[in-house]
């Protein structure tokens, strides 16, 4: 079990602008690794990262980071990096002074400053473009430069707000990469995040937000595993169409069998993949079909996040 000084602890906690929903009754532990946050605009996603950070306090309810209330700043600025997804840069101001100066101002010297800052350009790779201004950046180049920032002075936590906007692929696989090698450390690296394919990817374990309300948390198979009635759809590739979806059909457990437009495989929704798997094996041995290949057709975020927020539209 891990000690709660490695946790970010979240107890029933709620936040109100006014009469204005935050977030409501969230409460999670989570360990050091990858952990994404999924939700439309407006789900309470950068609420959470605000209330992560310290930046804005909860109405109700506590958070704990490796120990820590969000009520101790200068302690919590040591062990959080933070990237925003707010554009927004000291006019004038070079690559390395948007690194340099946050860390002299926070009391490093400028001898460690100096090294924290070059150290951070080359893991985000802007080292050779570090002394032009901000300004004349491409989007994802100050995309990377927020990122060197939030991981200079080399926190225990980092926080992304959307941190794959902008970035051109080559440039994304390399962030992803980054991300990937900082959890193998043993950091904790919360993502918010809209492109689902990336998050499906890259993370151990998901928050699924809708309207405030965390809708579900875990790993993405356990949280699959949990949507018991949600009914998991399987494309199956196969020389006889019509004879497999004949064959689907007399399994109480199949609720759907749809040959695709090609003719070429059939789309099974089932309540029991296992079951399904095994019967298929069986048909496959009979000789009657040829199977060429077996793929979920569902098993990943987007899908069980819309089909949660479908049917709950709120708490669970």
């Amino acid at each position: 079990m891990t000690s709660p000084n490695r946790q970010i602890v979240f107890d029933s906690v709620s936040k109100f602008y006014g009469e204005v929903l935050g977030v409501n009754r969230v409460s999670f532990a989570l360990d050091p690794g990858i952990t994404s946050l999924v939700g439309p605009n407006g789900s309470g996603k950068t609420t959470l990262l605000n209330l992560l950070t310290g930046l804005i306090k909860p109405t109700r309810g506590s958070i704990h980071v490796l120990g820590l209330t969000t009520g101790q700043p200068v302690e919590l600025f040591r062990q959080v990096g933070y990237c925003t997804q707010f554009d927004s840069f000291p006019p004038g101001s070079t690559g390395y002074d948007f690194i340099f100066w946050p860390l002299r101002l926070h009391g490093f010297g400028r001898e460690q400053a100096a090294r924290l800052t070059d150290e951070a350009l080359e893991r985000a790779g802007m080292t050779q473009v570090a002394r032009r201004k901000v300004a004349g950046y491409s989007k994802g180049m100050r995309q990377r430069i927020r990122l060197a920032q939030a991981i200079a002075h080399h926190p225990s936590v980092l926080v992304l707000d959307e941190p794959l906007n902008g970035l051109d692929p080559i440039a994304r696989a390399e962030a992803i990469a980054l991300f990937g090698a900082l959890a193998v450390q043993g950091m904790h690296v919360i993502i918010s995040s809209h492109i689902l394919e990336e998050v499906d990817r890259i993370s151990d374990r998901v928050v699924l937000m809708s309207s405030g309300y965390v809708v579900a948390e875990g790993q993405i198979r356990e949280v699959r595993q949990e949507v018991r009635d949600h009914p998991m759809q399987i494309l199956v590739r196969c020389s006889n169409a019509a004879r497999l979806a004949s064959a689907a059909f007399e399994l109480n457990h199949v609720v759907e069998a749809k040959i695709v437009n090609d003719g070429r495989g059939v789309l099974i929704r089932t309540r029991d993949a296992e079951q399904f798997y095994l019967r298929l094996n069986k048909i496959v041995c009979s000789g009657l079909i040829e199977v060429e290949a077996v793929a979920p057709a569902d098993d990943d975020v987007d899908s069980i996040y819309q089909y949660l927020i479908g049917c709950n539209g709120g708490p669970i």
